[in-house]
């Protein structure tokens, strides 16, 4: 299996997170959620695949490119 990198496109704190290690994804399925300034940007997968770990919490600090979660694809 691959393993495939899922990285914040924004920086910001972890509002909520959708999805947990062991969920099925499909491309464009939002795993985590970002608020940054207000505005709650979704983090997604493009890449299908199994969770294998989410690597924040909610409260978590995240910057811009950080990898946020890993899926086997």
């Amino acid at each position: 299996m691959a393993r495939i990198e899922i990285k914040s496109e924004i920086t910001g704190t972890v509002w909520q997170l959708r999805s947990k290690p062991g969920d099925k994804v499909e491309s464009g399925d939002t795993l985590i959620v970002v608020e940054s300034m207000k505005m709650e940007i979704p983090v997604i997968t493009e890449d299908p695949g199994t969770v294998k770990e989410i690597l924040v919490k909610v409260k978590d600090p995240v910057a811009e490119g950080q990898v946020v979660a890993i899926l086997d694809g």
